[in-house]
């Protein structure tokens, strides 16, 4: 299956599409600006852009629907593999449209998520390991019925629906210095880096269990990785796909890796200081910071992106770190 192009022409068809939240679909999401001390940090301000309340909670819905808009859909409907997120958003979709939806998810997927897909009327398949395994019986369904082949993040109109959240927050606040952004596939940085180009550092952050783009930047092309640890069914890709890697050999600084213990203390922090439940893919921006594995100039603004919230509510119910605002 190739990818096709990413182009700026096809991010501004993307906000064309989803101008206005098509029929209220596609929300808004707030933007919360911190100065960097109210999060304990040495920097001039933090900001949050909450893309986690988004439809279907994360920021796949943008992406999806667009793919969905821009092709005609078979009576077969629509299919995707996906740990949970760009299935959920998928699922959501296709409700939307009125239109069927089937979703290949590998045994690593949460419960929740399983849960979720069902709920919103997905027929849910659980096949395999990993996301590489659940996504070859996807294709070979796709291959079958005629549907219309959806990808959790190597398709052009799924970056460029990631790009109009791009798009949101310089509409919202301006150019940030810095945007630390989460990445497994590549979906959400490959569109990132193509609306902000070299107006922004783009910088990737990355599970160390689960380093696409840290590993394909060391072997000089995209390379298969083994994949796990605690962010594994969001981050869940074995290599980062050939769009992504094409945006980030020109507009991405650098790919930064994350322990597990340093992304669960991020993710309880933002639940216990701010309320906020997000899963621990949401949460690799603000470990960058709490680690030091990023550290931000005294003048510099950074933007962190949560981007999902599928999120088993009993990870949240243990002991939490300190939230008290140094």
């Amino acid at each position: 299956m190739m990818p096709g192009r990413f182009s700026r022409a096809e991010i501004d068809q993307a906000l064309q599409r989803l101008q206005g939240g098509y029929q209220g679909f596609i929300r808004q999401t707030p933007l919360c600006k911190f100065s960097g001390s109210q999060l304990g940090l040495h920097c001039k301000e933090v900001w949050l852009k909450l893309e986690q309340l988004q439809v279907g909670g994360s920021f796949k819905a943008r992406g999806m629907l667009n793919r969905m808009l821009a092709n005609p859909i078979p009576a077969s409907g629509v299919v995707i593999a996906s740990g949970g997120n760009a299935g959920i958003a998928t699922a959501a979709a296709a409700k939307a449209l009125g239109q069927r939806c089937e979703v290949f998810v590998p045994e690593v997927a949460s419960p929740a998520k399983r849960e979720r897909l069902r709920q919103l009327g997905a027929h849910v398949e659980v096949v395999g390991a990993d996301y590489a395994q659940a996504l070859d019986a996807a294709l070979t369904r796709q291959r079958e019925t005629g549907a219309l082949q959806m990808h959790a993040y190597d398709q052009v109109e799924v970056l460029a629906g990631a790009a109009t959240l791009a798009a949101e927050i310089e509409q919202q606040a301006g150019l940030p210095d810095s945007l630390l952004v989460s990445v497994g596939g590549g979906g959400l940085i490959g569109g990132i880096a193509g609306w902000f180009e070299d107006r922004a550092r783009v910088i990737g952050v990355e599970p160390v269990l689960a380093p696409t783009l840290f590993a394909a930047r060391k072997a000089g092309g995209p390379v298969d990785v083994a994949v796990g640890g605690i962010a594994a069914d969001s981050l869940g890709a074995r290599r980062i796909g050939a769009l992504a890697w094409e945006m980030s050999q020109r507009y991405v600084q650098d790919a930064l890796l994350l322990d597990d213990t340093a992304i669960r203390m991020a993710q309880l922090w933002l639940w216990s200081a701010l309320k906020l439940a997000v899963e621990p893919a949401a949460a690799l921006g603000l470990a960058a910071l709490q680690s030091g594995a990023y550290v931000p100039r005294g003048d510099e603004t950074v933007c962190l992106i949560l981007c999902g919230a599928n999120v088993d509510p009993a990870m949240l119910a243990t002991s939490s770190p300190d939230s008290t605002f140094a």
